[in-house]
């Protein structure tokens, strides 16, 4: 027969091994300019509707293109803008996500739409509003002083008309007199007055009359009126051919008792004189007029009431511009005509005249009072902005180191630590990341750690293992199969076969107390002395007692070790054992009787190694020597306390009754099946329980010796 050693199970899962940390996802590729022209849908809509619109064209300098081409080159168009607004989309996506993929770029974005938008919505309202508040005072202004020469020429009007109906023979006197006193009374040597009669008489004629002839009769629509007219006419500009000026006329009628004597006009011109007496009087000062027809979409009529560089408005010229409605008339049919004139002001001198009700110091106040606030507000708004600049940069720094950390250790660098400069939440962040990468550098270097002591452990189990027996061996007339699983990489279990030569066989089972390394240590030292000790002493009591000797000498004083020794003599047909403390033997006899019962050998013994006194002495006097006589189908089972103290998930023991029967129902098997049967029910047993102790076995059966062999 041969003796075999069975292979082992594997090692253990390793635990705490650091993982390899996944990298950051790419950045999103940009597509090339030549793939988006021509492998995107946009792309080739915008090169097609290229293409139409250059074939459209070249046929237009030609020929006039047909209605299909027109209809073509429409929806070339159509793609055009379609695949631009496409690439427009794209190119706004791209520059959002490269220029707001900073942190801080997106907290100072935002801090500009909370804070500095809206404060420029405010001042852009105030500042509209104070145009449109200028606009509205300066057209009051000027509207009010325009409408105060028309009432200067009502006045003229009323006051002639007045003394012609009570004095009808001296019109031309009175015509005269109330003109002269008028153009003295309004300083204006250009004011001008008319006396058309009613039915007969003379025409009286006074002023200058330079801005138009005078009229030569009543308009028929005037005549309708009864007590007069006052308004604005425009008239053409006798030194600009084709310009207008304006001029405020005033109409009333003579009446008597006999009915109406005739018409009193009075014109006054607005001219470049009249319209600086209205700058000094209002603070505004007329620029351009245009007059358009009511009933007619003709070109508009205009005329310029300033010279070009008196319509200047200085440094306020953003507020310096005004347009003002008058109601004008053509005097010929009496049809209203459209008129705007367009003014210039400043807003020191509106304010003057707003504040004129008011004193000086009171008015001056108040414009260094919105001045102070307007001041103030910009103080208060520059700093707000700058403090935010600097919150939005003291969290983007902890966020960009941060950031930055984390690259670090993506690229795996533990040691990196972040510069922990502030006591707020983002500090304790920092904190704790460099917290966090020292505790992942420990682990780091504590899986590294374990790493080389777990290869150590692999050899020293490979080692291990080696020391256990090779075969095969022959040994006639017997069969032999042994077990041995660590409960760890190495372990304190050993066993060993010693041919003694005479067709004698030491076999020897062993359990250091204890686990691991050191208890492999102590394994190994038992081989050696086993090794040399069994050739020496062939009673298995003699052989034990030097071990004890020696080991004791040398063994640390928390361990020992527990061992059977036998040898099996084939020869001689005799087994001799002794027990030191280990596990007891079952003996299946082979008497081919059914059923068989098993037999539990337990000589006396104690534990080897012991560091005690009289641990020697008390080691002799117990330890005994026995002998069974041997015969074919014999079983004979070694094993340790990690066969029958194996547990489940409820902590129940395998125990030594169920091994003992297993041995009993299938004893007649070949010791490799038994072997395996016992493996299957122990695995059965704990149902994926964690092994928590050495489990070794050694199965020997005494077969014919044509047919033994011992295999391990």
């Amino acid at each position: 027969m041969a003796l075999r050693r069975v292979a082992q199970t594997p090692a253990p899962r390793r635990r705490g091994q650091a993982r390899p940390t996944l990298p950051l996802p790419p950045d999103e590729p940009s597509e090339p300019a030549r793939d988006l022209l021509l492998r995107s849908w946009a792309g080739r809509l915008f090169l097609v509707g290229f293409a139409v619109k250059v074939l459209v064209t070249l046929v237009r300098v030609v020929v006039e293109p047909p209605a299909f081409l027109r209809v073509l080159s429409t929806t070339a168009t159509l793609a055009l803008l379609i695949a631009l607004g496409y690439f427009l989309a794209r190119l706004f996506l791209l520059l959002k996500r490269r220029l707001l993929w900073r942190v801080r770029r997106k907290l100072i974005l935002s801090y500009i739409f909370i804070g500095v938008v809206p404060a420029l919505l405010i001042i852009g309202f105030f500042l509209f509003g104070a145009f449109v508040l200028s606009m509205n005072v300066s057209a009051y202004l000027f509207k009010d002083g325009y409408d105060e020469i028309g009432r200067d020429a009502t006045s003229l009007a009323e006051v002639a008309a007045a003394e012609i109906s009570r004095t009808p023979a001296g019109v031309h006197q009175t015509v005269t007199r109330v003109q002269q006193n008028g153009s003295a009374a309004f300083n204006n040597p250009f004011v001008s007055m008319t006396f058309i009669p009613e039915q007969e008489g003379e025409r009286v004629v006074a002023g200058e009359w330079r801005h138009i002839s005078p009229p030569q009769e009543t308009p028929g629509w005037l005549k309708k009126t009864s007590s007069g007219w006052q308004g604005t006419i425009a008239v053409p500009d006798p030194d600009t051919p084709g310009q207008i000026e304006l001029v405020a006329r005033a109409v009333r009628h003579a009446v008597t008792a006999k009915g109406r004597v005739g018409l009193v006009v009075v014109d006054i011109p607005v001219d470049e004189m009249l319209v600086d007496r209205l700058h000094e009087k209002t603070g505004v000062k007329a620029g351009h007029v245009e007059v358009r027809s009511t009933e007619s979409a003709g070109d508009a009529v205009g005329a310029v009431l300033t010279r070009p560089e008196d319509s200047a408005s200085g440094p306020t010229s953003f507020f310096g511009h005004s347009v003002v409605y008058l109601d004008a008339t053509d005097w010929t049919t009496g049809a209203p005509l459209r008129t705007w004139v367009s003014v210039t002001y400043q807003i020191q001198q509106l304010y003057k005249r707003m504040s004129s009700a008011q004193a000086a110091d009171m008015a001056y106040l108040l414009v260094y009072g919105v001045i102070f606030v307007a001041v103030l507000f910009l103080i208060i708004q520059i700093a707000a902005l700058t403090m935010g600049f600097a919150l939005a940069r003291s969290i983007t720094s902890s966020i960009h180191e941060l950031f930055m950390g984390t690259e670090r250790v993506r690229q795996g660098d533990f040691t990196h630590r972040i510069n922990v400069n502030t006591k707020d939440q983002l500090g304790e962040l920092a904190e704790s990341f460099n917290q966090m990468t020292g505790s992942i550098e420990n682990l780091l270097q504590t899986a590294a750690e374990k790493k080389r002591l777990e290869e150590e452990l692999r050899i020293a189990r490979q080692i291990q293992m080696s020391l256990l027996p090779r075969g095969p061996l022959e040994m006639p007339g017997l069969g032999v199969t042994a077990l041995c699983v660590p409960a760890r990489e190495v372990g304190g279990d050993y066993y060993d076969f010693f041919p003694l030569g005479h067709e004698r066989l030491g076999v020897l089972i062993a359990d250091v107390s204890g686990k691991g390394t050191s208890a492999a240590l102590y394994m190994a030292e038992l081989k050696g002395l086993m090794l040399s000790l069994s050739q020496i002493y062939h009673s298995p009591r003699e052989l034990l007692l030097e071990v004890n000797r020696i080991i004791s000498e040398n063994l640390d004083s928390r361990s020992f070790i527990t061992m059977s020794y036998v040898v099996l003599d084939l020869k001689r047909g005799v087994m001799t054992f002794a027990r030191a403390g280990h596990t007891p033997l079952i003996y299946l006899p082979g008497n081919g009787t059914l059923p068989r019962d098993a037999q539990v050998l337990t000589p006396n013994g104690m534990v080897v190694g012991l560091r005690i006194d009289g641990a020697a002495a008390k080691f002799a006097e117990l330890l005994e020597e026995e002998q069974v006589s041997l015969q074919n189908g014999d079983v004979i089972v070694l094993y340790t306390d990690g066969i029958t103290e194996a547990m489940n998930g409820a902590e129940d023991l395998f125990g030594e009754g169920r091994l003992n029967r297993l041995v009993e129902e299938h004893g007649h098997l070949a010791s490799e099946e038994l072997r395996e049967r016992i493996l299957r029910e122990i695995e059965a047993f704990v149902d994926g329980a964690d092994q928590h102790d050495d489990m070794t076995m050694i199965l020997i059966k005494i077969e014919r010796p044509e047919a033994a062999r011992v295999a391990v």
